[in-house]
């Protein structure tokens, strides 16, 4: 249970900041180096994890699935092993993924590549309307027999396992580059040569990430030549430790918090742009275009490779000098909640002027409205963006001008966000 209250306040900084700020690991990394873990033949330890509700929702999953997964959340290690007793019940396993994108689409995968069993995928409400469709078609292509529960397409599902025997599919991943993650995942477990030809646009930067993480287990995956990956069966071979990298996105709420207080902060072992596994590292990026860009001037940033980041200078956007446009954004009208409507509805609630578009929001600062409280739609990315726009001294004397409502939701991926964030505020004010 959250110890935060149902609507918190934000204490602004009255001083510029520093200090140190240790990141949790990447979800996206964690929940993918699980799955590669399980898929190898030896105890793989997974060090600088991420303990968060979807990262213990995979957890969970691998451990009902069979495997043995050691938990150490004060040493930040999970040490994943006896990935031979995997998919040995003979009786239907239940799986529970609640709104976890990474472990819907992952575990759907994991299981319907299983040589045997029986599996039944549910989440909450929230996750039974993301997309799936790609993917359940794609596995069904493969051999894979995969049944829908409720509206075809969407959780929950029952997959009767046999094996994919491998072949010639065609996907379309423009609603979620984890569909072609998780297909990739797994390809080196078919009978036969797996060649997946893309239809329509798709995130790469975690494509990347994924044919990368691969590597690194031992799984080789060429670069896709003309949208088309070809993955020959291969056994996984794991290293016997490996090492998460701090989250890049969650960097991004620190990164803006440095617009807007000023002073220095520390990311200890977050890696630049171009050096780590992670897109999100170019937002380091955005950030420095809106240090150098003429006052008053249109910023325009497209954010389609980097979209969990949108809400970051979208939030902070009414502090800005001039007016911020923010591209290729449709596809995160389908995450946990549509956030390109939500972020513009939040925006208007604080007076400011939104131009609303199916790919695009632009936002023309006003005078901030005073004494609001934000909703985050059950929205991880809400709550945090927002919370770092409310670290700005707006009233000038430290008094909170707006509140977060359920901030609780921050436990999906970064569960002490709050608490750090009023550390750091509290330290910077008694510099």
């Amino acid at each position: 249970m959250s110890d935060l209250p149902a609507f918190l306040p934000i204490r602004p900084f009255t001083g510029p900041v520093d200090d140190v700020v240790v990141l949790p690991g990447s979800k996206s990394l964690t929940n993918r180096a699980l799955i590669l873990a399980a898929l190898g033949q030896h105890p793989v330890t997974l060090t600088g994890a991420l303990f968060s509700e979807d990262t213990r929702l995979m957890v969970t999953a691998l451990q009902r699935l069979g495997c043995e997964v050691a938990a150490d959340e004060s040493a930040l290690t999970l040490n994943v092993s006896r990935q031979e007793g995997l998919f040995q019940s003979t009786e239907p396993i239940e799986l529970f993924v609640g709104l976890a994108g990474t472990a819907a689409r992952f575990l759907t995968a994991f299981c319907a590549a299983a040589p045997r069993g029986i599996y039944r995928l549910d989440g909450v409400e929230q996750m039974r309307h993301r997309p799936m469709a790609g993917l359940i078609n794609a596995l069904r292509e493969l051999g894979a027999e995969v049944r829908c529960l409720g509206a075809e397409g969407f959780f929950p599902l029952e997959i009767h396992a046999q094996g994919l025997r491998g072949g010639a599919i065609a996907l379309d991943a423009s609603a979620s580059s984890q569909l072609l993650s998780a297909l990739l995942m797994v390809a080196p477990l078919a009978q036969g040569p797996t060649s997946i030809q893309l239809v329509g646009p798709v995130r790469w930067t975690f494509v990347e990430m994924t044919r990368r993480l691969m590597a690194e287990f031992g799984a080789t995956v060429a670069p896709a030549a003309e949208n088309r990956f070809t993955i020959d069966p291969q056994p996984y071979s794991p290293p016997a430790e490996h090492p998460i990298e701090p989250d890049a996105t969650a960097a991004s709420y620190w990164q803006a918090l440095l617009l807007l207080v000023g002073g220095s902060l520390r990311l200890p072992h977050l890696r630049p742009p171009g050096q780590g596994l992670q897109g999100d590292a170019e937002f380091a990026q955005v950030v420095q275009r809106v240090w150098t860009r003429p006052a008053g001037a249109l910023l325009e940033e497209n954010f389609k490779e980097i979209s969990d980041t949108f809400l970051t200078l979208a939030a902070i956007a009414p502090l800005l000098d001039g007016p911020t446009r923010i591209t290729g954004i449709a596809h995160t009208r389908h995450q946990e909640t549509d956030r390109v409507s939500g972020m513009a509805t939040e925006l208007r609630r604080l007076g400011q002027t939104v131009v609303e578009e199916e790919d695009a929001l632009t936002i023309t600062p006003q005078p901030l409205k005073v004494d609001q409280v934000i909703e985050t739609y059950g929205d991880h990315r809400f709550a945090m963006s927002f919370g770092i726009l409310g670290c700005h001294n707006l009233r000038g004397d430290g008094k909170p001008w707006l509140s977060i409502r359920h901030p609780e939701v921050c436990a999906k991926t970064f569960p002490h966000f709050f608490k750090l964030l009023e550390s750091v505020r509290a330290k910077s004010s008694a510099a």
